[in-house]
């Protein structure tokens, strides 16, 4: 088995070989900070922890860099429109900066609830402003920048190789996108290194071609450069950014270096909302402070982890309620494993040098755990890789069931923690503490539905589980009997 990933720049599976033996350099476009997270977001930043994840699992150096964009990114992604960060802040009454802190803020502390890994390095853009300006200082020197009015742009056709991460012809390009009409561009595809702030603007340094600020394409080269190298492994994003975003980092990096900027380019898909895309024009939008309110973090991850990251993933509350039950089904086998284990035998359920030989290969779960590292060698294919935990949490619970069975289920532990846990960023959730008329509520229900099972009333029986996840109460069926899992409204 090897890892392969689809790589958007050849539009084919390719066996993962890194620049450098045992490291990998990996960077992926972090957000814009005017507001708070959304679905979106959790979708492409869980798909890129996995990949982290099971990079680190192989044995590979991972560093993990993921800017943050506080300048730059204007309202039509181009080179036209107010500055993102500048327009929330006046609405909001605050310096931009302080804006910046406060979704920032928001930002990580939704990733963590997630269950995502920090990146090594979370660059800022505002924070790399000399770096920007010599990138452009090296492009005008080479021929590829003009200056406008204090102004830079890059010129596109002076890029013989313009258009080659998605496809695209220079005809093609132009047609695909608006494109409004700039006096001062050569050529309406040209896109803006270095902008002249007018005096009102709320953000601007000094440059040698007067006061201004970084294009949002620039910032990305420069700083995934200066960490990673001329040259990196792996660059992920959306696919909504594939272009113009990074045809443009592509253009600029390459022309200034001279060198290819990519190996291996990972974009996932977008997440819709009842079929549609969501967004806010659409009324259709989720903050994930919002789906927190209603859906326990690990949930949404399950979720995300059912849909392989280059497929659309459609949300509805139901997709998320079934996310909820799968979790619970996989959960209650891996603490059943967690509760035959000694302390001592679940210590050994770390990774070593790689996942590939963590586990014994005459244990009877041996299968599913073989088949979840060939789905994650397949590009990542988390589906497939919940599908085999699940075929061992089967063999798991039907094991329990049995008297005095010798089944090891130390392995089933350690299945669930290297494959769940450490690569899939999974976990039990914690019951919290309930006492009093809620708790005695909450059995009373357990209690009736079991009086409905003995009766054969499946129907009635299942309805009244379903009312109860739907008010965040979770019914466990285990080979102990029905336990109630409280589902909280929020990270633990």
């Amino acid at each position: 088995m090897s890892l392969a990933f689809f790589n958007t720049l050849t539009s084919k599976k390719e066996p993962f070989v890194p620049l450098n033996e045992g490291t990998v350099g990996m960077y992926v476009c972090g957000p814009t900070v005017y507001d708070h997270a959304h679905l979106g977001h959790a979708k492409s930043y869980i798909s890129f922890d996995v990949v982290v994840r099971y990079l680190r699992a192989l044995g590979f150096r991972v560093r993990y860099v993921q800017n943050v964009t506080d300048v730059g990114h204007l309202t039509d992604d181009a080179d036209e429109g107010e500055d993102k960060i500048a327009k929330r802040a006046v609405l909001e009454r605050l310096e931009p900066m302080e804006l910046v802190e406060k979704y920032t803020a928001s930002f990580f502390e939704d990733m963590d609830s997630l269950g995502n890994l920090r990146p090594d390095i979370s660059p800022r853009a505002s924070g790399h402003i000399i770096e920007q300006i010599a990138l452009v200082e090296k492009l005008l020197e080479k021929g590829n920048a003009y200056e406008v009015n204090g102004s830079i742009y890059f010129s596109v056709a002076s890029f013989g190789d313009y258009g080659k991460l998605t496809g695209r012809s220079l005809d093609e390009s132009r047609q695909s996108v608006r494109i409004e009409h700039n006096p001062e561009k050569r050529s309406p595809e040209d896109f803006a290194l270095w902008k002249r702030a007018e005096p009102s603007h709320l953000m601007h340094w000094p440059s040698p071609w007067g006061e201004g600020y970084p294009g949002w394409h620039l910032e990305c080269s420069a700083m995934s450069m200066k960490y990673l190298g001329d040259t990196l492994d792996i660059h992920a994003g959306g696919l909504e950014n594939c272009f113009p975003h990074h045809e443009c980092e592509i253009a600029q990096s390459e022309a200034a270096t001279g060198k290819p900027f990519v190996r291996y380019w990972l974009h996932n898909n977008m997440v819709t909302v009842d079929g549609q895309k969501m967004g806010k024009s659409l009324g259709n939008f989720v903050t994930l402070k919002d789906l927190f309110q209603r859906f326990h973090p690990q949930h949404v991850r399950f979720l995300i982890l059912s849909s392989h990251y280059r497929h659309p993933l459609d949300f509805t509350d139901e997709s998320l309620r079934a996310a909820a039950k799968g979790h619970s089904r996989l959960m209650s086998a891996w603490n059943v494993a967690k509760e035959r284990c000694t302390s001592e035998q679940q210590g050994l359920s770390e990774i070593g040098d790689s996942v590939r030989d963590a586990f014994p290969t005459e244990s009877p779960l041996s299968a599913p755990f073989q088949e979840a590292l060939a789905a994650l060698d397949d590009d990542v294919n988390t589906p497939r890789a919940l599908a085999a935990l699940f075929d061992a949490s089967k063999t798991v619970q039907r094991a329990a069931e049995e008297e005095g069975n010798s089944f090891p289920f130390i392995h089933a532990f350690q299945l669930f923690e290297q494959i769940g846990r450490q690569v899939l960023g999974l976990q039990p959730i914690k019951r919290p503490e309930d006492s009093g008329k809620d708790s005695e509520l909450i059995q009373l229900l357990v209690d009736i539905r079991q009086e409905l099972r003995g009766k054969k009333d499946w129907a009635l029986a299942d309805q009244l589980r379903n009312k109860l996840a739907n008010l965040g109460i979770l019914l466990e069926d285990t080979p102990n009997g029905t336990r109630a899992v409280i589902q909280n409204k929020g990270p633990q």
